[in-house]
């Protein structure tokens, strides 16, 4: 598992996302209401829809496209529809306010 620092917490508004790539993997970043970071890829699996460009309502994204649901927590599809998308834990240090992103060695290639 690799562990890398992608920003500080205040640089994402409440109930926005911001898009951050680490080597061929686009990665969308969504600030919670709560005010908990959720890391999901960027990538809707039905049409490719960029889901940083989604509505977020409590814990899910519904894809701009078509409006699949996404939850934010595991990047399981919603029913009716099935899929996935590659879900990623966020840490923000709490002294520091950094946020640090886990990612599985295959999940991205660097470049």
């Amino acid at each position: 598992m690799k562990q890398i620092k992608i920003g500080h917490i205040s640089e994402i508004e409440s109930m926005r996302s911001r898009v951050i790539s680490i080597g061929d993997l686009e990665i969308a970043l969504f600030k919670l209401s709560n005010g908990e970071i959720k890391a999901i890829e960027n990538k809707c699996p039905h049409k490719g829809g960029k889901l940083s460009e989604g509505i977020v309502c409590d814990h899910h994204v519904f894809c701009p496209l078509h409006d699949w649901k996404i939850n934010l927590n595991d990047g399981q599809v919603q029913d009716p529809d099935e899929g996935c998308v590659v879900s990623f834990r966020v840490e923000a240090d709490p002294e520091s306010g950094d946020l640090f992103i886990h990612l599985e060695d295959k999940a991205y290639k660097a470049s």
